[in-house]
């Protein structure tokens, strides 16, 4: 399809289609080139996504290998309260650690050293390090979960009603409206309260029940203008169904915008869980930030500067995993701009070899 309103991407792909003296093998390697290593090199390119992409990696490596890797806490594993990056013998008394943190030979107790704590230890002897490591896998499922469950929704509804009209966009766009006139707080608290979640899925889920309406309203505005675009116009013609049509040239143009409401109900998915689970309406169920905010908020992480890095340290993993999340939203834009990636994939011959560098 060599018509300049067609989608690049279907163009790109129809043009190997088309072609009959390219082998099975080298369509694997046009689609693996189109769909994988351009968007890799675009994202290598930009220096925020990037950033983003290592934080994030940082966290999901923290919340699979790190579990691993790490001992879950326990209490009175340390003593009480030692400071971020200490150093030196911890001193051996009648109370010393009486779990993990001692071994004894005859009569002799022989505390670890302190450095064993990295980022030192709560009230009760915990280390932090490993608390926030084993938390890290539920905010993560948290957050994935509300991510997905908003952006699937909102973007199905968003799109088959700016694109079919007629009576599907008004059922489609009250139902939106009636979602989006419900308190969204009140909302959250009061099933919060009633269903008691204990799984990080099901809480992720309920977290993001009151968000799809107003990512559906705003992508219905848009594909509204994009439904009557010169190359939509033209798949209709050839005689493209509905599906294909939303897939390959309307989405695209409204994946960025897609994925930056999809990271940043992530962020907020992270923010109201922890919010909840510091207010005591969640279940204390699992390992989870705002447990150690609450626990570190309620024995005085804000009184005594011998507790603070105990309020501070999880406070540093939400924001760092919220930055890191805001900076690869920033690169979506080129990552999913069709023309920019078929740039890229064309650069790349069917043989493997890079055009550009020859």
């Amino acid at each position: 399809m060599s018509d300049n309103t067609a989608s690049p991407i279907r163009s790109l792909e129809e043009e190997y289609d088309g072609a009959t003296n390219i082998s099975r093998l080298d369509r694997w390697r046009t689609q693996i080139d189109l769909w994988v290593v351009a968007p890799a090199r675009i994202m290598w390119e930009d220096t925020r996504t990037r950033i983003g992409a290592l934080i994030i990696a940082f966290y999901a490596l923290m919340g699979t290998v790190g579990v691993v890797v790490t001992s879950p806490p326990v209490q009175n594993e340390g003593e009480p309260l030692i400071g971020m990056f200490p150093g030196g013998i911890v001193p051996t008394g009648e109370n010393a650690w009486i779990s993990g943190g001692q071994t004894v030979i005859g009569d002799v107790t022989v505390p670890w050293p302190e450095f064993y704590f990295p980022l030192g230890t709560d009230i009760l002897g915990n280390s932090l390090l490993e608390m926030t490591v084993h938390a890290t896998p539920a905010m993560l499922k948290m957050a994935f979960a509300g991510g997905v469950v908003t952006t699937l929704i909102g973007t199905a509804v968003g799109t088959v009603a700016g694109y079919k009209g007629g009576r599907t966009e008004q059922v489609l766009i009250t139902a939106a409206d009636i979602q989006m006139a419900i308190p969204g707080l009140p909302l959250l608290i009061v099933l919060a309260v009633a269903l008691q979640p204990r799984d990080p899925l099901l809480v992720g889920f309920l977290l993001s029940v009151d968000a799809w309406a107003g990512l559906a309203r705003q992508l219905h505005s848009q594909v509204l203008s994009l439904r009557n675009e010169s190359y939509v116009e033209a798949s209709r013609l050839m005689g493209f169904s509905s599906p294909p049509i939303i897939w390959d040239d309307v989405l695209p143009n409204i994946m960025p915008y897609v994925m930056i409401n999809f990271m940043g109900n992530s962020i907020r998915v992270i923010h109201a869980s922890v919010g909840l689970y510091f207010l005591g309406v969640l279940p204390f169920t699992t390992l989870n930030w705002g447990v150690m905010i609450n626990m570190a908020y309620n024995r005085g992480g804000l009184l005594t500067w011998n507790a603070a890095h105990w309020l501070l340290i999880p406070i540093v993993a939400i924001s760092l995993l919220g930055f890191g999340i805001t900076l690869f939203s920033q690169g979506m834009d080129r990552l999913f701009n069709p023309k920019v990636r078929a740039r890229y994939a064309s650069s790349i011959d069917t043989d493997g070899t890079d055009a550009m560098n020859r």
